[in-house]
């Protein structure tokens, strides 16, 4: 999808499996006047990717504004820094689902059954460990 970023529109996009937001070195260079002054450390220094091992060398935060017809969405987003990255866009991780509250997995308040007892309901809790005790109890 296409954002705006410091008045530029930027191409961004959303990776469920990223833990956390990233964007390379490079594009920042080519994109960016003097984005070096809003580099803050980070606690992860090395990340893994399919391509193998990349270094961080900080983070920066970004207002992205996410156009939409029924309003714009504004989301103020660390993305860490990737030395050797080559991705030529903004890669927005599963981070501003946990800083925004955000549940794409409908787990509140989110019900299921098993078995023939319908009346019988167990909450969906993506914390909740489904024992064997849990199960036989469920379905009886």
């Amino acid at each position: 999808m296409t954002v705006c970023i410091e008045n530029a529109q930027h191409p961004l996009i959303i990776d469920s499996g990223a833990h956390c937001s990233i964007v390379a070195r490079n594009y920042l260079d080519h994109h960016f006047i003097n984005w070096e002054k809003q580099l803050f450390p980070t606690k992860e220094k090395n990340f893994n990717s399919a391509s193998g091992k990349m270094k961080s060398i900080g983070a920066i935060i970004k207002e992205i504004t996410i156009p939409h017809r029924k309003g714009n969405i504004i989301l103020n987003q660390e993305f860490v820094v990737l030395e050797d990255a080559h991705i030529q866009m903004f890669l927005l991780g599963t981070d501003y689902q946990r800083m925004y509250g955000i549940d794409i997995y409908n787990s509140k308040n989110r019900n299921i059954t098993i078995g023939k007892n319908k009346e019988n309901k167990f909450s969906l809790d993506i914390y909740q460990i489904l024992t064997h005790d849990l199960l036989e109890e469920l379905i009886n």
